[in-house]
């Protein structure tokens, strides 16, 4: 059986203690922790901070789907414009990837802290003047050394792909976990962006069985080939009854965790109606 769980990243406006204990209140068994700012940025995130957030999950009873380290904006002072990605795991300069990989291993050591089974890790985009083939070899660089961190601390590192990155689609992060060959590293699936690609997001996950580490789920508006902006369930087009029925028919008893990052002036009325529209599909 799935369980529920809500992002963080709708609570930006909040400390990650109060996002944790707020999303207890709307009935979720889990909480996906986002790793960055305002939340769990690890350049700054300390001791003392840890300490408040494992006193937030042991008084709300919540777990911990997974942690978010899609990106990692408080890397810039004043970041450019579209920079949610940078500096990524196929970023050209060496320094900066590099500085990538040891960011992941530190959300590695929060999961596994926080008894997290996986972390999400986005690609990033090819950006000028690294193409993408040059682009894979660095990813496969860094993922030598963040899945031999993430074995030693039994954690699973998940590849959520989105259009536009380096891997934007169910068949590319299927070539990259074929390539690759450890069973550490599988697929963090999130349903609209298989939608925005113009995949079926029912057929991505029954393709993707036995490699899914975790699922991101929101509406969206079009369905498939429609505006990547993240909706509550129920105000878009996305069959959920077919997606959860994907998800048991694969096996898959993990979290599926809201991402609505898109409502940070209600996160609230966000968590509480996407709890009411999917808790029916658990």
């Amino acid at each position: 059986m799935v369980d529920l769980a809500f992002s963080t990243n709708a609570y930006t406006r909040h400390a990650l203690p109060e996002a944790v204990e707020r999303i207890a209140d709307h009935g979720y068994a889990g909480v996906e922790v986002l790793g960055d700012e305002p939340h769990a940025y690890f350049p700054e995130f300390d001791e003392a901070n840890e300490e408040d957030l494992v006193a937030a999950l042991d008084n709300s009873e919540l777990r911990v789907s997974n942690i978010n380290a899609n990106t990692a904006t408080g890397y810039y002072d004043d970041a450019p414009p579209s920079s949610f990605f940078d500096p990524s795991v196929v970023t050209a300069d060496d320094g900066d990837r590099e500085w990538r990989v040891e960011y992941t291993k530190r959300a590695i050591d929060l999961a596994a802290l926080t008894d997290a089974p996986a972390v999400c890790l986005a690609t990033g985009r090819p950006l000028p003047g690294t193409p993408p083939e040059r682009a894979h070899e660095h990813l496969r660089d860094s993922l030598d050394s963040i899945l031999d961190y993430a074995e030693e601390h039994g954690v699973e590192i998940g590849i959520e792909y989105e259009p536009e990155l380096l891997v934007e689609c169910t068949e590319e992060v299927l070539d990259l976990i074929d390539d690759v060959g450890r069973d550490s590293l599988g697929i963090n699936l999130d349903v609209g962006h298989a939608a925005v690609y113009g995949e079926d997001p029912a057929e991505a996950i029954r393709r993707s069985a036995g490699h899914i580490t975790g699922v991101h789920l929101e509406d969206i508006v079009g369905g498939v080939r429609g505006k990547h902006y993240h909706r509550i369930p129920g105000e878009g087009d996305l069959d959920f009854r077919a997606i959860f029925d994907a998800l048991d028919d694969v096996g898959y008893d993990g979290f599926a965790t809201l991402e609505l990052y898109t409502y940070p002036d209600r996160p609230d009325e966000a968590a509480r109606e996407a709890y009411e529209a999917l808790s029916g599909y658990c």
